[in-house]
């Protein structure tokens, strides 16, 4: 190990992290007589997509191999996380069983990193939500993909990090010191009739993103079945989004695909992506994007306000983009909800976005001038909802096909061309524990000491259509940035 041959203080402050290779490995042997019986500080096991950010990702994954032992550092590409946490709890389940107290001391205090794009990320919080472990462990985010929505909303920052010694052990320090905080996860629920002929499915595939690969269609057995439907299930932790921003993110990764090559910088991504946002009709939308694409023309949206009564949303006719957030952070960090302020809560019953309190926040954009106003102080997109579900019921119509996006992951939905009907619902699934530092912006409805927003930082005018025209005159190219980098071979 590499760092056995670095200074005695790196080394003391390196055994915080180290966890015994009997602990990791099933049936090896117990190795040195000087280790603590109450087990690591904060012993953790690092996932690193090493295709994640082109070349550090790689770099990362041979830096946390030196500093680290190499059983607790897996390469995502090699090994997935859902294989490597069963093999680990069950050993450290045994071991408890046989009387191990070091065993027992991880499985209270272990931590996982996971070093990737959001879609990497999203991954790894599905398994731990999936696997339903004794003891679920907190996950910290490392910024290594492109929109870095999850790592940046609780406050692990958004710039590709170093990957030198001393910029990880500053993460791990970060690691140590942050503090748990639990995250919703959704659930979300395609249903559309198959094909009258041919076996092949309505999307392809590798069109549909990875949270949607990881559950795949149900089973003919699974409740959720229905005859002559294909139903997909997943989940997001994130956001779903559908219409224009979906769109400009499908023609940016069409074009990554296509290219790879051109794709490596990320100034050269967000160029990119900003002259597709303007080819595709974005920011002038109201000359490009016919009116029968908007979203109310597009779907009938139902929400759940109140656990088990449905309403109809409305939706203005000026709307083209719709966003269900569970995160303050969205396209690289911007927060589309904002934080109401006294007379909203009041009148319309809204709320802080709390990242745990089992409700979704639902926003709508009319174009990329209207997402202009995220960048002012207390900018906001049009609030329509917050939800416990969602649903979204489409019917034969003018359009054929929509984009749908999940967690910075785009694909193209076809729509009912007979009188059939795509049904999307989205609903809470669950929780995991995140670690977030100081600079989380995320926000706990349990933890009195989670920071909140005072009168003074609280949004306070509706007049988005003036802030619009305000900012127009800048030219800013920003509105929905880069979606995360996610390599699809590699999470499939």
């Amino acid at each position: 190990n590499a760092a056995m041959a670095s200074g005695p203080s790196d080394n003391n402050f390196l055994e915080n992290f180290w966890i015994p290779c009997h602990v990791l490995v099933p049936e090896s042997a117990v190795q040195g007589s000087r280790i603590d019986p109450d087990g690591p500080l904060c012993p953790v096991l690092v996932f690193v997509n090493s295709k994640s950010g082109g070349q550090l990702g790689g770099d990362l994954l041979k830096t946390y191999r030196a500093l680290l032992s190499e059983k607790q550092v897996f390469d995502l590409g090699e090994e997935a996380p859902d294989k490597v946490l069963s093999r680990v709890y069950s050993n450290l389940e045994n071991l408890r069983l046989k009387g191990d107290q070091i065993a027992t001391k991880v499985m209270e205090k272990l931590r996982l990193i996971v070093a990737g794009g959001d879609g990497t990320a999203g991954w790894l919080l599905g398994v731990v939500c999936d696997l339903k472990l004794s003891h679920p462990p907190p996950i910290a985010t490392v910024p290594l993909g492109t929109g870095n929505n999850l790592p940046f909303a609780f406050g692990w920052g958004k710039k590709n990090p170093g990957t030198d010694e001393q910029s990880v052990k500053s993460f791990l320090e970060q690691v140590m010191k942050a503090k748990e905080m639990k995250i919703d996860n959704w659930h979300i629920l395609m249903r559309m009739r198959a094909p009258k002929q041919g076996a092949c499915d309505p999307i392809p595939p590798l069109e549909l993103p990875h949270s949607l690969h990881a559950f795949n269609r149900v089973s003919e057995a699974d409740e959720l079945s229905m005859e002559g439907c294909h139903t997909f299930r997943g989940g997001f932790w994130n956001y779903f989004s559908m219409g224009m921003d979906a769109q400009v993110s499908y023609a940016f990764h069409s074009e990554r695909k296509l290219h790879p090559e051109k794709f490596k910088n990320q100034l050269v991504n967000q160029s990119t992506y900003a002259k597709l946002g303007c080819t595709q009709g974005w920011f002038f939308a109201p000359l490009f994007h016919p009116p029968a694409r908007n979203i109310a023309h597009l779907a009938k949206v139902k929400v759940m306000k109140t656990h088990g009564h449905w309403e109809d949303l409305h939706i203005p006719a000026s709307i083209r983009s719709i966003v269900c957030l569970n995160l303050p952070s969205f396209s690289g960090g911007l927060n589309p909800w904002g934080t109401p302020n006294k007379n909203k809560r009041r009148d319309r019953g809204l709320t802080p976005p709390y990242v745990d309190d089992g409700l979704l926040e639902v926003v709508g954009f009319r174009d990329a001038w209207h997402g202009l106003v995220l960048l002012a102080p207390n900018g906001h997109g049009t609030r329509l909802a917050q939800a416990h579900r969602i649903r979204f019921e489409f019917h034969k119509g003018a359009a054929d096909h929509t984009f749908m996006r999940i967690d910075g992951e785009p694909w193209k939905q076809p729509l009912p061309i007979d009188d059939d009907t795509v049904l999307v619902e989205i609903s809470h699934h669950g929780q995991v524990n995140m670690l977030a530092t100081r600079e989380s912006k995320s926000r706990s409805v349990n933890d009195p000491s989670s920071p909140h927003h005072n009168d003074a930082e609280e949004d306070d005018s509706d007049d988005e259509e003036s802030k619009a025209d305000e900012f127009r005159k800048f030219g800013a190219a920003a509105t929905f940035k880069i979606p995360d980098e996610v390599d699809l071979a590699h999470l499939s």
